[in-house]
């Protein structure tokens, strides 16, 4: 599969995404007008690993709902990313069985190195 999972209005995300041109048969999906499904998030988990590792503690409402003083467990993790976009680390890149999560450098150069290598 090659898809990426990104927020349209997100500039960090935008710049990643013409960095890693050309995307032939990506599909992209923008996480905020089309929701992330179910079972979107367990392919990403059994990917990744685990829940934790795909949920993004910069959100802006992690701290506001205090969830940064309480210990969150995986269903917590897996929860919260499916009840709101702003808990996905992103963006989450996609591309044959490999994911590649977050914004930084060395995730984005190995996604770019492996797509078109």
């Amino acid at each position: 599969m090659k898809k990426i999972y990104h927020l349209a209005s997100c500039s960090t995300c935008q710049r990643i995404i013409k960095e890693l041109q050309p995307l032939d048969g990506f599909i992209l999906q923008d996480i905020k007008t089309e929701l992330i499904t179910e079972e979107q998030l367990d392919e990403m988990k059994n990917l990744a690993g685990s829940y934790e590792a795909l949920f993004s503690r910069r959100a802006m409402l992690f701290r506001k709902r205090g969830l940064h003083e309480q210990t969150l467990t995986e269903t917590d993790y897996k929860n919260l990313i499916l009840e709101h976009y702003t808990f996905l680390s992103r963006p989450v890149i996609l591309f044959n069985n490999q994911i590649f999560v977050g914004n930084s450098k060395k995730v984005v150069a190995a996604a770019a190195a492996t797509i078109h290598s």
